[in-house]
């Protein structure tokens, strides 16, 4: 457009020769001088006003056309990271699912070892009352037996005399010596 411009006021410049000249001067210009100009603005102007709008036409289509593009790859990201969180979804519902089925399966057998445990020390509980009641019932016998002994010894030390104690002596010798003839 610049070229054009420079061509018109470079016309003005040159001498004019004989009658004919431009006028640069737009009010004071003659009808035919106007519509030479005017002219030669549409005949010039035709070209480039088609180059500008052309140009800026095939601008526009290609900005619509990268902004198609765009739109379309924003839209596969778009698919793309919701079919990755559903599969992430998936995968964490799946994990809390085990996770649960993990701790109960763990609570279970927590209880049933904390239920065995609990059931050998009643066992071990019970054992123990048992040992301690036969220790303390054969304490307690020990010690009638040695009372029932001492009291015997005493009664007898008390009711023999020496010779009811020969007596007994020979007795015993004799009882020991029929036994030792019956073993021969």
């Amino acid at each position: 457009m610049k070229n054009i411009t420079y061509f018109f006021v470079s016309l003005g410049y040159w001498p004019s020769a004989g009658s004919f000249g431009f006028n640069t001067d737009i009010l004071a210009t003659n009808p035919i001088n106007l519509s030479v100009v005017l002219g030669v603005l549409i005949f010039f102007g035709k070209g480039v006003l088609n180059d500008l709008l052309d140009n800026r036409k095939q601008r526009i289509l290609s900005t619509i056309r990268n902004s198609e593009e765009l739109r379309k790859g924003a839209i596969e990201q778009l698919e793309r990271a919701r079919a990755r969180l559903r599969k992430v979804e998936i995968e964490a519902d799946e994990y809390r699912m085990n996770g649960y089925s993990d701790i109960e399966r763990e609570k279970v057998n927590l209880i049933n070892v904390t239920s065995e445990s609990l059931e050998r020390l009643e066992n071990y509980k019970n054992e123990t009352l048992h040992f301690e009641q036969q220790r303390a019932i054969n304490q307690v016998r020990q010690r009638v037996f040695q009372q029932a002994l001492q009291r015997a010894l005493g009664t007898l030390n008390s009711c023999l005399n020496n010779e009811l104690h020969l007596r007994t002596i020979s007795a015993n010798i004799n009882t020991l010596g029929a036994m030792e003839k019956i073993t021969d």
